[in-house]
């Protein structure tokens, strides 16, 4: 007579867990949804830290645009050509690059006067690059925004919106 009443506790003790799990579930996709819609941007914080091409939750038009429309307040800072050699000596491919920096007219002196830094990391990281990376269909858009965001590191948040690239030549 003992095997009954443990059966009967066996059996009632996976209720609980069974509706704790369904219970964390739920709470887990309420969560994800709750974010994924934006519905909690006003007690995180809002979404300063995304960008324009995010593509998910509500679109809210009263938030500011992740970058300000084009106006007559701004530059381009041209950058030198820059061509590198890659590969090993037997395979001599090239790479010809050449681009300009979109810069608020504020800045454009102070972002002409880096000039020198911001070629000498363009270089080092181009010259870091191995040949096959290159041949990839999405190449250009990584190395745009890789490039972008080092140029930003040199010159300090605000200084330049844009890199745009004016040549790109590999063979």
């Amino acid at each position: 007579m003992t095997d009954a009443p443990a059966e009967e506790t066996a059996k009632s003790s996976k209720l609980p867990l069974l509706i704790g799990l369904v219970l964390a579930l739920a709470g887990g996709g309420g969560g994800f949804y709750a974010t994924y819609a934006g519905m909690l941007d006003g007690l995180l914080g809002g979404r300063e830290h995304e960008t324009s091409d995010a593509g998910h939750g509500a679109p809210d038009e009263h938030a500011a645009p992740a970058r300000a429309a084009p106006s007559g307040d701004i530059t381009f800072v041209p950058i030198d050509p820059i061509t590198i050699n890659l590969g090993p000596r037997g395979d001599s491919r090239h790479l010809r690059f050449a681009a300009q920096l979109e810069v608020p007219g504020t800045h454009a002196q102070e972002v002409a006067t880096l000039m020198p830094r911001i070629m000498d990391v363009l270089n080092i990281y181009l010259r870091a690059l191995d040949p096959h990376e290159l041949e990839e269909p999405a190449a250009l858009l990584r190395l745009r925004a890789q490039m972008l965001r080092r140029v930003q590191i040199v010159t300090g948040p605000g200084f330049v919106n844009d890199l745009l690239v004016m040549e790109f030549v590999f063979n």
